[in-house]
């Protein structure tokens, strides 16, 4: 099977232009819906005074975008597997570029909305179809280097978007941050149409049916997950309970459903791979933990250190700047001594730096918040690209989009819940719901109680981690294992 995908890779690179704007197509193609979701988010205070909107309306700009993203990735990275991955990933470049367009010139908050959601869709597949695509045109050896530039890349989206979205809007207005997107998508769109390999040229007769009862039981239930996460700003209610209760139903029935249909939207045999289960259970652990970055870390620099939104603004794009300065050199790590070792050492990095976070003393100051920080994004980083790299690396050409998706999907699912289950255990370890009112002293005391839960998540992640290597290498432990459950029954 490697064999055969290695003599066809290589048949494709005699007549494909060079890898070099490949990559780039690619990592335009990661970039643009990372740089959609930071900038949006600095220009919330801006677009809730242009548009006469509150706060809490405005922020359905932001949630639009990523809800739609998370609803839909697994379901487009199937369908690209169907149709041809090529032709989805133009059109999605297309929508998002298109959707930008909109959103730069629409005149009410709802429009605005709409466009994010159609922005979202574009998004959702570039994202998924860029991973994917790394198998067919990259050589295996090289597999980690690029799984490395894509991080990179989102990473430099993510940091880029604060700084560039102020310097936007303080200069042309609002609408210069959605317009901004739009020449880089259709050079996307260019480099992608000219770059990347055609499809395999297969009839409708020879396609596997696309189940879309599977996509929408699917997309119902994240949707129900991912609103019980988001509303009510992180204080669960009988609304929460609710939507939780509906997506727990919502997800037993879809895995009924894919258990009985001839082409189901996810193979759940698939999960039975060591790899690929202990891939999906960590990324979204340590998604969950990154999100703590994102939560806690304004509140404990502007209250317990005192720093203005300016400092407190460059101080948070430390941990977006080291994850793309490291990007690169973690996926060259990868192809050196192997995706499992890279991944161990990258867990234990992010596990120490939590750990540091929650003995750190205020009086440490800015220093001794930025440099575990520092080696939390950095374990990230080599996470990112060995996890990646571990699942991605050895595919059919038939499962490439659908596996890439629903990596995509454990991330934001990370994201998701950590933005709430994270920032709920920073709001009950102060002593006042506003905490932008609660003591410097409560603050940072929040800081460490946060970060200890998130030091036992990655070490959790780890367990699964290397649990999963010694499955992977040793499967006879997998086949005794099943054999007593059975005995059991």
């Amino acid at each position: 099977m490697v064999v055969e995908q290695d003599r066809t890779r290589s048949e494709n690179a005699k007549q494909a232009p060079p890898v070099r704007w490949v990559l780039v197509s690619l990592s335009l193609s990661v970039l643009l819906p990372a740089l959609g979701t930071s900038i949006a988010n600095v220009g919330l205070p801006a677009l809730a005074q242009a548009l006469h909107a509150s706060f809490q309306q405005v922020q359905w700009i932001v949630l639009a975008y990523l809800l739609t993203i998370t609803v839909l990735i697994v379901s487009l990275g199937r369908l690209g597997d169907i149709v041809g991955r090529r032709k989805l990933l133009l059109i999605g470049i297309a929508l998002f570029t298109a959707a930008s367009t909109l959103c730069g010139v629409t005149s009410t908050l709802w429009q605005l909305i709409a466009g994010r959601i159609v922005q979202g869709l574009g998004a959702a597949v570039m994202m998924t179809l860029a991973m994917a695509f790394v198998g067919e045109t990259v050589p295996r050896a090289k597999t980690g280097s690029v799984m490395g530039l894509l991080g990179t890349m989102s990473a430099i989206g993510t940091a880029l978007g604060p700084s560039l979205g102020g310097v936007l809007i303080s200069g042309f207005g609002w609408r210069a941050i959605f317009l901004v997107t739009v020449p880089l998508g259709i050079l996307a769109f260019f480099l992608a149409y000219h770059t990347l390999p055609i499809d395999n040229g297969r009839t409708k007769a020879d396609r596997p049916g696309f189940d879309s009862m599977g996509m929408l039981m699917l997309g119902l239930t994240l949707a129900a997950y991912a609103l019980a996460m988001t509303v009510g700003r992180g204080h669960f209610g009988l609304l929460n309970v609710s939507l939780l209760a509906t997506a727990a139903l919502g997800a037993v029935l879809f895995a009924r459903a894919e258990a009985r249909t001839a082409s189901p939207l996810i193979h759940l045999a698939m999960l039975r791979d060591p790899v690929l289960s202990a891939g999906l259970a960590t990324s979204t652990l340590v998604s969950t933990v990154m999100m703590t970055t994102l939560v806690v870390g304004p509140f404990y620099l502007s209250v317990a250190l005192g720093l203005d939104a300016t400092f407190t603004g460059l101080v948070m794009s430390v941990g977006p700047g080291v994850a793309a300065l490291t990007g690169v050199p973690a996926g060259r790590m990868v192809d050196w001594i192997g995706a499992q070792r890279v991944t161990i050492a990258g867990l234990a990095g992010m596990a120490a730096g939590s750990f540091i976070l929650s003995m750190t003393p205020v009086e440490a100051g800015i220093a001794g918040y930025i440099a575990p920080i520092a080696v939390v994004t950095a374990g990230y980083s080599l996470f990112q690209a060995a996890n990646n790299t571990a699942v991605m690396k050895d595919l059919r050409p038939d499962q490439r989009g659908v596996i890439s998706g629903m990596l995509n999907l454990a991330r934001h699912l990370g994201l998701v819940t950590g933005a709430s289950v994270m920032g709920a255990v920073f709001a009950l370890s102060l002593t006042t719901t506003d905490a932008t009112m609660a003591h410097p002293d409560a603050v940072a005391a929040g800081l460490r109680i946060t970060f200890a839960v998130a030091a036992i998540l990655i070490v959790l992640a780890l367990a699964i981690a290397v649990g999963s290597g010694a499955l992977a290498t040793h499967p006879s432990i997998l086949r005794k294992i099943a054999g007593s459950l059975r005995h059991i029954r």
